[in-house]
């Protein structure tokens, strides 16, 4: 009879993983390695400095847990506490599923400690990690550097370092923390870079903490999501897209949704106007408390929850196999967030569909997504609630009015129901906040 797992007879086991990891792989129901596990896994485990363009949904996070787990395999001949393999993350929800997959990936190791150092949650159980041995630790770069001031962090021992999704470290204006953190560790360290682009502020940040890395693109920022069908709707002011949204959240077909807002307000407004019409819908941002966040991320994989109205900020890292749909409520402010906000759809081989709402003072952001992802998004009509004609001076794609709430000064806002009394803008605030060096510390 052949006990051999299912991994050592598929294509993992060219990749020259250890025995408990394929069993582990096999366990987690995979049996062939992605384009990027494929690429990168062989160069992390030949101990390569490494750059590599990967968007979510593609497997970058087996891509460079497995070999770092590989890693563990050996004793360090380095004494201390401190861990052996330092995992970046921009958010806490990234940072929670890598933990996550280091857990579940090494699950069958004899020994092997991790722990996740994120902002927004108690420093007690964090604190109480960092003083026992690690071997990963898993953190966001404010609340690490939190931390290393306060002496609780040791990383002289650490051999491989990785920073997961870059780009949107430096973005969130982390460049500077992650360069001092980096500079903590040993100079001898493998590093490893997973970015959406390695070009521009990240091919900078390589050239700087890198050593002659070696480059591994499978799916560029401007890859063309084959699983995901893309669709513009233009709409003439607010409550037209109000009743848009309504409408197409009622099709049977949108089995869960991510709606994204451009701001925290937005979010929980949107979220209880959306309750009162009779969806499970729920916020999901920055200002939320740790444990708020994660009641709603499990309430989103559990099915309890099939509308979840998100920031850019609150979004990464969010992998829920059941997302049918993504509608952008608001456009991004960079081109780069619409790639990844789509992304969170059509994943693992299902079909997406992803729905962006547009009036005229869109025209701006609307050219630059489809310069960035070199797709033409189509414009599509739902019958009822077809913009209104501007008459024969309409310029271009745009026949809707333009894009602006008219309210006398003093009216109500669009939704009924009160907010949460959050800031307009997405920026970082609250105690413990990792989203942004300039709040990430606040005590």
């Amino acid at each position: 009879m052949d006990t051999t797992h299912p991994a050592a007879q598929s294509g993992f086991a060219t990749l020259s993983l250890a025995e408990p990891l394929l069993k582990a792989v096999a366990e987690s129901g995979y049996t062939e390695p992605t384009p990027v596990q494929a690429q990168a896994i062989p160069e992390v485990l030949a101990g390569h400095d490494l750059m590599v363009a990967a968007q979510t949904g593609t497997g970058k996070t087996a891509a460079f847990m497995l070999p770092a787990l590989s890693r563990l395999a050996t004793p360090s001949q380095a004494p201390g506490r401190g861990p052996r393999v330092l995992v970046l993350a921009p958010t806490r929800e990234l940072a929670d599923q890598v933990t996550n997959a280091a857990r579940t990936y090494g699950k069958f190791l004899r020994r092997m400690r991790v722990a996740s150092i994120v902002g927004g949650v108690s420093y007690f159980h964090q604190n109480r990690a960092l003083s026992q041995p690690l071997d990963i630790l898993v953190a966001t770069p404010g609340r690490l550097m939190d931390q290393m001031e306060r002496g609780r962090v040791d990383l002289g021992r650490v051999e491989m370092l990785v920073l997961d999704e870059a780009d949107r470290m430096l973005d969130m204006g982390f460049v500077d923390d992650v360069e001092r953190i980096a500079a903590a560790t040993p100079a001898g360290r493998q590093t490893v870079l997973f970015s959406a682009t390695l070009e521009g502020d990240i091919a900078r940040l390589g050239r700087r903490i890198l050593r002659e890395p070696r480059l591994v693109r499978v799916a560029g920022a401007r890859d063309r999501h084959a699983s995901i069908e893309q669709r513009l709707h233009f709409v003439d002011d607010r409550g037209h897209k109000d009743r848009l949204l309504d409408h197409v959240l009622r099709d049977v077909d949108v089995k869960q949704a991510i709606v994204f807002t451009a701001t925290k307000r937005d979010a929980d407004d949107l979220a209880i106007a959306l309750g009162s019409q009779g969806h499970a819908a729920a916020a999901l941002h920055g200002d939320m408390k740790q444990g708020h966040r994660t009641r709603t991320l499990a309430g989103m994989k559990q099915g309890r929850i099939r509308v979840l109205v998100a920031t850019d900020v609150a979004a990464r890292g969010i992998d829920v196999a059941g997302i049918t749909h993504v509608i952008n409520y608001d456009l991004p402010r960079e081109p780069e967030a619409y790639v990844h906000r789509i992304g969170r759809t059509g994943r693992a081989g299902a079909k997406g569909l992803a729905l962006s709402f547009a009036g005229r003072a869109d025209r701006g952001m609307l050219a630059r997504i489809e310069r960035f992802t070199g797709q033409r998004l189509e414009a599509h009509v739902v019958p009822g609630f077809e913009p209104k004609p501007r008459g024969e001076a309409a310029p271009g794609r745009f026949g809707g009015r333009p894009d602006r709430e008219r309210r006398p000064a003093g009216g109500p806002r669009r939704f009924a129901a009160p907010s949460a009394g959050h800031g307009r803008a997405d920026a970082p605030r609250g105690r413990g906040v990792d989203t942004h060096p300039r709040h990430a510390r606040k005590r």
